[in-house]
Formats: C-alpha cells, sequence, structure tokens
C-alpha cells in the first residue's frame, strides 16, 4: 500500500493542520482577526458584557471569539463585529 508521508516540516501551524494552501490561508486571516479583536477588547477594560452589547452577539458568542473557535466564524462575521467596535478592516496582499 503507497501511502503519501506529510512533509516533515511545515511553514505554520495552519499549513499542518489544512487541507490546502487555500483553506491555511483563511485559517491564518481568521486567527489574526480574532486575535486582533479579543486584543481590542481587552484593552478597553476587559468588560466583555459591553462588548457582548456593542457588538450586537449573544454571549455564548463572544466566548466563542475569546475561545479562538474559528470553525465558527466567517470572515464576513468577523469584519461585521470589528465594524461595530469602531474598527475598520485593511486588507494588505504580500508574495507567499
Amino acid at each position: 500500500m503507497n501511502q503519501i508521508s506529510p512533509p516533515d516540516r511545515f511553514d505554520s501551524v495552519w499549513d499542518a493542520i489544512a487541507d490546502t494552501t487555500e483553506e491555511a490561508a483563511n485559517l491564518r486571516l481568521l486567527s489574526e482577526l480574532m486575535d486582533k479583536m479579543t486584543a481590542l477588547i481587552d484593552s478597553k477594560g476587559g468588560a466583555q458584557a459591553e462588548a457582548v452589547t456593542r457588538c450586537g452577539v449573544t454571549p455564548p458568542r463572544m466566548n466563542d471569539l475569546f475561545r479562538g473557535w474559528l470553525s465558527r466564524f466567517s470572515l464576513d462575521a468577523l469584519v461585521n463585529i470589528a465594524a461595530k467596535l469602531g474598527q475598520r478592516v485593511h486588507v494588505e496582499l504580500e508574495a507567499a
């Protein structure tokens, strides 16, 4: 039986867990955006209850954000939450 063995080393954790480079790129972007938003909320005094109200999400949804559950968010949802926090998402492209 011929099995394809994975490479011994990956460029990132996203490359290791994703099936495609496209999926890895999406996970990387979701993760980065989630990290920035949770840091922003924490920097404002850590009142997650206030963030729930400002973002118009439920407490469990905010908890998902803080736990980093990427599979529960789309890029659209995260951009919308960022906008409700008074932030503008800026995208830059760079060579892979």
